[in-house]
């Protein structure tokens, strides 16, 4: 998840997905031979043009069924932008927004992915 800080407060950037239509954080799938973490900063770049550094100490996975039979795992990363202006990828995304945590979690889709922001934030303050 890709965050900024302004002023002392963390704001995190939510994309509207085209897929679905729904509002969640930057992910993809895995590539051959890609570790996590090659995959997250490749998926942010492609999706959100951002150069971004990833923050240690972080990383949470949410397993999830969209289909019987089917198992998918999304691995999250927190990634501090180096940029306030994404570049969206049009054909993935069609929005994107910096939001505040509380506005953030009005806006996400997913009740799981609302849990990793509100993780993510503590981390953020704690460390």
């Amino acid at each position: 998840m890709i965050y900024r800080k302004i002023q002392g407060r963390v704001v995190f950037l939510l994309l509207k997905h085209t897929n679905g239509n729904h509002w969640s954080l930057a992910k993809g799938h895995v590539e051959a031979g890609e570790s996590e973490v090659q995959t997250a900063l490749r998926e942010i770049d492609e999706e959100t043009g951002l150069k971004v550094k990833l923050k240690p100490g972080f990383r949470e996975a949410i397993r999830y069924s969209p289909a019987e039979g089917v198992e998918k795992t999304v691995v999250f990363f927190l990634a501090k932008a180096r940029s306030k202006h994404p570049t969206l990828q049009k054909s993935e995304i069609l929005n994107g927004v910096w939001l505040e945590l509380d506005d953030a979690l009005k806006l996400i889709s997913h009740k799981d992915t609302a849990e990793v922001l509100r993780r993510a934030l503590k981390h953020l303050m704690t460390s």
